[in-house]
């Protein structure tokens, strides 16, 4: 079940118990109430809610972007929430690969060198323009290595992004809306890709999204109302 923490394994993401409060000046507000789930290695989950129900707030506590009120995240045996400065910062950048609706990629950087960006808090990689190239060509763009963001189409810049996210053989790969700025036929490309990438590599996948033909190509979906998180059926024809 999405809602229960089972026992920690290797490789495993495990969120227990968060709450996430935000400070008013009448009393808290209180977006997270009790959110458990576990996550296995490839294993994909996507998860739905109305809007302002907490969504990207779960997935930045998950990706060590903002801290729960209470509760932890525990990501290959390591707690997350416990870390902090220098520590905190290397263990994203090596573990967790981040893909938003926005590509974020510089455009002043080649294809290639944005997919290689991930390595720079790492130091020298020796293999990375090997890997940047290998992970460009198998999201179809081994004919757009040194081509700018401005000469690439939409759905094109995000499967660069795709790619960054994957540059450091992440064990954790998490998605906000990546396909909110895409059209339906390439949002459903892009979203297969996902799905295929982590299969291949043996990835965790949790995408956030609000399109239930998206939701229908992972294994698992959950929804986020009222600050916790229930499993959720997707019908698998919802696509079409």
């Amino acid at each position: 079940m999405t809602t229960n923490a089972a026992q920690v394994g290797d490789g495993q993401l495990v969120v227990e118990h968060i709450r996430k409060e935000f400070e008013t000046p009448e009393r808290p507000l209180v977006v997270l109430r009790d959110v458990s789930l576990t996550l296995a290695p490839a294993e994909t989950i996507a998860i739905m809610g109305p809007s302002g129900a907490g969504k990207s707030t779960l997935l930045n506590i998950i990706g060590s972007l903002d801290k729960p009120t209470s509760g932890r995240v525990l990501l290959n045996n390591l707690d997350v929430s416990a870390l902090a400065g220098a520590d905190l910062a290397r263990f994203r950048s090596k573990s967790i690969g981040f893909v938003f609706q926005d590509h974020h990629l510089l455009p002043q950087c080649t294809a290639v060198e944005n997919v290689m960006l991930p390595t720079v808090p790492l130091g020298r990689v020796e293999d990375a323009p090997a890997r940047a190239k290998e992970l460009l060509d198998r999201v179809g763009l081994s004919d757009r290595l040194h081509s700018f963001p401005a000469q690439l189409s939409g759905g094109e810049r995000q499967r660069v992004a795709i790619a960054r996210a994957m540059m450091n053989h992440p064990l954790l790969l998490l998605c906000d809306e990546p396909t909110g700025n895409l059209d339906h036929e390439t949002a459903q490309r892009v979203a297969s890709l996902f799905v295929e990438l982590a299969k291949e590599e043996c990835v965790m996948l949790l995408i956030v999204t609000h399109n239930l033909d998206i939701a229908a190509q992972f294994s698992r979906c959950a929804e986020l109302r009222d600050g916790t998180l229930r499993d959720r059926s997707v019908p698998r024809d919802a696509q079409g």
